[in-house]
């Protein structure tokens, strides 16, 4: 680990990235990755830098340029448009996996939108 016991050491973060589970003294770094603000952008980074390396060599075929993007980009845009879909379940699973609480994905979105529930509620349920 760095000199930040509650940060992964590079080659720690890398396998952490993609799927491999970090010590219990971490946790509070892994509910901050998967639950705090920029984790939907750190999730779509993670989930297309395997794919972009898969697609490069395609890019080098002699061939032009029209030819080359029809080879690649109608395998990036889907593979990029599910992992939008997917990101709120895979990082609600990456957190169960860690032994947090699932629900911390959408911590931000109810802090954010708090005021339209409890006007929902004074509202329609009289509380």
């Amino acid at each position: 680990m760095t000199s930040e016991a509650d940060r992964p050491a590079f080659f720690e973060y890398v396998k952490y990235c993609y799927g491999a589970k970090l010590p219990d003294s971490m946790s509070a770094w892994v509910a901050n990755d998967q639950a705090g603000p920029g984790a939907t952008r750190r999730m779509i980074i993670r989930w297309a830098i395997p794919c972009i390396l898969l697609l490069a060599p395609m890019l080098f075929v002699h061939a032009s340029i029209y030819v080359r993007l029809n080879m690649t980009v109608p395998i990036f845009l889907p593979y990029v448009m599910f992992s939008i879909a997917l990101n709120r379940v895979y990082r609600r699973h990456r957190l169960a996996q860690h032994g947090l609480d699932p629900d911390l994905v959408n911590a931000i979105a109810r802090k954010r939108d708090a005021h339209l529930y409890e006007a929902y509620e004074q509202k329609y349920r009289g509380k």
